[in-house]
C-alpha cells in the first residue's frame, strides 16, 4: 500500500517542476532568459526550441540578448517571439536580436497575479487527478483483498498527508511569485 504512494510520487513531484518552469516564463519586470528559452522557432522546416539555436544573455537588469548562432535564423528568431505573444516587441539588430522588458503597471500586475493564480490551480487540479487515481487503486486493492480495510484508511490517511504537503509546496511557490510580482 505505501509503495503505491511512493510510486506516484514522481507524478507529484513532475507537477511541481511543470508549475516551477510555468512560472518562470512569467514577465515580472526583469529580464529572465526563461521567458523565451522554450519559444519554438521555425528553423530548416523544424520547430525548434530557442535555447537549442541561440544564446540568450541578460546584459542588463530589463533587458534580453538573443545571439542565434546561425545569424540567418534572426528573422525567425524574430517572428517567433512576436508569434509568441509575450507583450515584448523584439528589435533585430541583425547579429543579435534584443527585448527590452517594460516597467509593469499596476494593471499588469493584478493581470499576472491573476494569471499565478491560475496556473496554480491547474497545478492542484493535476495533484488531484493523480490522487484520484491512486485512491481507486487502494480502493480496488480493498475490494480484491489484497489489503484490509484498516490498510485502506490507513494508506487514504497517508495519501490526503502528501496532499496536503504537495498543496502547501503550490501555495508558496504561488505566494513568492506573486510577492515578486508586486514588488516595484
Amino acid at each position: 500500500m505505501g509503495t503505491l504512494i511512493d510510486n506516484s510520487k514522481p507524478d507529484f513531484e513532475k507537477s511541481l517542476e511543470h508549475l516551477k518552469e510555468e512560472l518562470t516564463t512569467l514577465r515580472v519586470g526583469r529580464a529572465n532568459p526563461m521567458m523565451v528559452e522554450n519559444i519554438l522557432v521555425d528553423s530548416y522546416g523544424t520547430k525548434t526550441p530557442m535555447k537549442q539555436l541561440a544564446s540568450v544573455t541578460v546584459p542588463e537588469a530589463r533587458t534580453l540578448l538573443i545571439q542565434p548562432w546561425d545569424k540567418t535564423l534572426s528573422k525567425e528568431v524574430e517572428k517567433a517571439i512576436i508569434n509568441a505573444n509575450i507583450g515584448i516587441s523584439p528589435v533585430n539588430e541583425g547579429a543579435v536580436i534584443r527585448l527590452t522588458i517594460p516597467a509593469l503597471t499596476e494593471e499588469s500586475r493584478k493581470e499576472l497575479t491573476k494569471s499565478v493564480g491560475e496556473k496554480m490551480e491547474k497545478s492542484r487540479i493535476v495533484i488531484r487527478q493523480i490522487r484520484d487515481r491512486v485512491k481507486d487503486e487502494v480502493v480496488k486493492q480493498e475490494k480484491a483483498n489484497e489489503i484490509t480495510e484498516d490498510d485502506k484508511y490507513d494508506s487514504i490517511k497517508q495519501l490526503d498527508e502528501l496532499i496536503k504537503e504537495y498543496n502547501d509546496k503550490i501555495k508558496a511557490l504561488g505566494d513568492a511569485k506573486e510577492k515578486e510580482i508586486m514588488t516595484i
